[in-house]
This record gives C-alpha cells, sequence and structure tokens, in this order.
C-alpha cells in the first residue's frame, strides 16, 4: 500500500476552502460570568453588576436576570420590580481585564495569531489561512469556544462569515454559547431582511439618514447609489454601503495603533459647587494621566481640562512649557483652568486628557520641567503602586478621592499602549 502521508492529497482539505473567513468571538455576560465562576454561591441566580456598591445602573447582568426582563442601562431600583431577588455584585474591572487577557491570549497562541480585539469581551480572528491546518471555518469556530472554555471556564458564542460585519452579527443570533455560520455566498440573503441599524457601526443618526432615502433593511441598500454615502460620510460610508450587502471590506486589524489622547474623566457627586471637591477630582485624573504617560514613556504638551455642568463642558485647551508625563504639571493646568472656566456652576463631572502624546525618548531639555529627583520620585511611586495597587502610594489629597471604581474603557486592549482602565 502506498505511503498517503507524503501525498499532496493527504493533506489537502475534503472541503472547498473560503477565500476570506472572518471569526467573531463574544463572550456571554462577560462580568456577570466571571463573578458567578469566581463565586459559587452566584451560579444560577440572576446577578446585576454595578459600578461599585453605590452603583445604580446595570453595566451587564447574568443570563438569569435578563429572562426576567433585566437588561444592561437599566436602573438597579427598575431591575429589582422586575427581579425581587436580583443580586447587586460591584464591579471588578481589574478581574476582567486580567480573564480577558488570558482569553485573548490563548485565542492568539491556539487559534489564529491575525486577531483584531474589538473590545474587552469580543476579538476578530482571521482564519482564512488556518483553513489547511485547522480545517473548516465551522470546526475552527468550535476549536475557538474550546480554547476559551479551556483557558477560562466560561463559555463564549462565535460567529463565522466572509467578512467582519456579517460575522459579528451571526454572533449574536444563538446566544448564549452559541456557534452560528454564515458562508460567504450567503450573506446577502441572509441579511437582506435585517434592518440595517442592526448591523454593527450603524447609530440611530445614520439609520436616520438611510432610513430618508429608502433604506430600511439591509437589502434596500442596493438601490441606493454608493456615492451618496460616500458624499455624507467619505470611506465610512463606502464601508455600510458593502457591509449591507454581506461584503464587508474591512480587514482585521492586527496592530494596535499608539494613542491619538490619553484621558482619564470621573462622575463627581451631583451638583458640586465646592472647589476642594472639584480640586481633589482633578488632581485624581491629573495623577492617573501623568502615570500612563510615564508607562508608556510618553510625554504630552497639550491638554484638554474640563468640567461638566447641566449647560455642557467648560473647558479649555492649554499647554505647558514643555512636554510632560508629571501629574503635579497637569495639576497646575487643572488648577488655571478651573480659575478661568468656572464661576460656582453645579458640576457633574471632570475630565482630563492629553491630546498629543509622543515618545519620551528625546533629549534632556536645559531646564526640564520635571526635576531629577521628582522624577525619581515617580518612578518610585509607580513601581510601589504596580505591586501594591493604585495609588497606594499617592499625593494626600487623594485621601479624599473617590470611592467609585475605574470602568473598562472602550479603547482598552490587552496587548499594546491601550492596557489600561
Amino acid at each position: 500500500m502506498p505511503d498517503r502521508s507524503s501525498s499532496p492529497s493527504a493533506t489537502a482539505p475534503a472541503f472547498k476552502t473560503w477565500p476570506r473567513a472572518i471569526l467573531l468571538m463574544d463572550m456571554n455576560a462577560f462580568f456577570a460570568s466571571v463573578e458567578q465562576r469566581d463565586r459559587p454561591e452566584l451560579r444560577h441566580r440572576p446577578v446585576a453588576i454595578t459600578n461599585g456598591q453605590q452603583g445604580t445602573c446595570i453595566i451587564t447582568c447574568s443570563y438569569e436576570a435578563r429572562r426576567q426582563g433585566v437588561h444592561t442601562g437599566m436602573r438597579l431600583k427598575e431591575a429589582r420590580q422586575l427581579c425581587a431577588d436580583l443580586i447587586q455584585v460591584p464591579a471588578r474591572p481589574q478581574r476582567y481585564a486580567a480573564v480577558s487577557t488570558t482569553i485573548m491570549a490563548a485565542l492568539h497562541e491556539n487559534v489564529s495569531p491575525d486577531m483584531e480585539i474589538f473590545s474587552v469581551d469580543e476579538a476578530f480572528l482571521d482564519i482564512s489561512r488556518c483553513q489547511n491546518l485547522l480545517g473548516h471555518p465551522a470546526d475552527i469556530a468550535q476549536h475557538a469556544k474550546q480554547v476559551v472554555f479551556e483557558a477560562s471556564s466560561l463559555r463564549c458564542s462565535v460567529g463565522v462569515s466572509g467578512d467582519k460585519t456579517t460575522a459579528k452579527y451571526a454572533a449574536k443570533l444563538n446566544k448564549p454559547d452559541g456557534l452560528t455560520v454564515i458562508a460567504p455566498d450567503e450573506a446577502r440573503q441572509t441579511l437582506a431582511d435585517v434592518p440595517v441599524t442592526e448591523l454593527c457601526g450603524i447609530s440611530r443618526g445614520i439609520g436616520e439618514f438611510l432610513a430618508a432615502r429608502g433604506v430600511h433593511v439591509c437589502s434596500d441598500m442596493a438601490r441606493l447609489p454608493i456615492g451618496v454615502l460616500a458624499q455624507r460620510f467619505g470611506n465610512p460610508g463606502r464601508r455600510i454601503w458593502y457591509m449591507a450587502q454581506g461584503e464587508d471590506p474591512d480587514p482585521v486589524h492586527v496592530n494596535v495603533a499608539p494613542p491619538k489622547t490619553i484621558g482619564h474623566g470621573k462622575v463627581v457627586p451631583p451638583d458640586t459647587r465646592q472647589r476642594e471637591i472639584l480640586l481633589t477630582f482633578l488632581l485624581h485624573m491629573s495623577e492617573k494621566v501623568g502615570e500612563r504617560l510615564r508607562r508608556h514613556n510618553m510625554q504630552a504638551r497639550e491638554f484638554f481640562i474640563g468640567v461638566r455642568c447641566r449647560q455642557g463642558w467648560l473647558g479649555e485647551r492649554c499647554q505647558a512649557r514643555l512636554p510632560t508625563d508629571d501629574g503635579r504639571i497637569i495639576y497646575q493646568l487643572c488648577q488655571q483652568v478651573l480659575r478661568h472656566v468656572w464661576q460656582g456652576e453645579g458640576i457633574h463631572q471632570v475630565q482630563v486628557t492629553a491630546l498629543d502624546p509622543h515618545s519620551g525618548d528625546q533629549q534632556l531639555q536645559l531646564f526640564e520641567p520635571t526635576p531629577v529627583q521628582q522624577r525619581a520620585s515617580n518612578e518610585v511611586m509607580d513601581a510601589i503602586n504596580q505591586r501594591y495597587g493604585e495609588f497606594t502610594l499617592a499625593p494626600a489629597r487623594l485621601l479624599g478621592r473617590s470611592e467609585m471604581p475605574n470602568v473598562i474603557s472602550p479603547a482598552w486592549r490587552p496587548f499594546g499602549h491601550r492596557k489600561t482602565i
């Protein structure tokens, strides 16, 4: 009998490979699932995650709660009217970020290195090149689900198709713990009767623009000239035209771009009019921005500093004398801006953002904005806080900072510049 191991047909797939295969992995009620995994007493019970014990808005909830009508964004008081035995659990962003990092690393190593981390609980994988090794896209999807479970003991839903938009749509069709495959040549027909606003990236505003031109479901899009969208929205408009027809051209973006801004904001007690409270919050945000700049070896010279009242934002752009990564210097700018823009209005939120972060590997200035001693102190403080927890060592004024925990930014990524919460 001939040795088939050396025959080309022995390694060729027994199916027709897809020219492009995209997989979207979506964790099921991720934050709630992590809590139920870590705390067995919460399993099979309705759980609502809030931003701290004082939080009143539900960040996410378990499927047990969802079956009783509870949903993300609902107020806790309203949710308890629907589900009397609802259990409130304060969010643990650091924990969720750590679990996400483990999951993403497992997918990158065991499924495909061509991965775009879309959010803390979602990732696109281009599996086009994996078909000869791992099999049909449906088999790769099942393998990805097993990889996620082995890495985290959590279930996920997976959608597979020939483009990102259709794969993401597929992933939400059979939750939780689902697997939906839409072949590339079936994508257009599958999306035909789907409202365009159900596709990722088509906001209500864009939906209203399309509806005014007779586009309500995806099949309507072919009757609208692509130039209409291109003229109004540019290249994103052209992409939307293709998305609705199952031909989203957007590739999986493997590389994480350096941040264009680095910022932190915080909600303050409603209608705050005490200057000292606002300064404490602004110092808190200044130190967080400074720490992130130092962590990524970046500096910035231009900042936006603002406070939000009922009428909108009060703030302005300002410049440090030289590029800096020192929270003290950023805080001095905050004090100046507050004097300029605030006249005692009730404030609800503060924001500090570095607008032009760039590499800090530059020639030292003759007159450094941060003295050598302060730079050394910052390095020591960062090392201690990294080991023992955020703001273990901090300016004394921050003893009065907000007790509300951090949240995971939509731009969070476990690898590269955006690994922060």
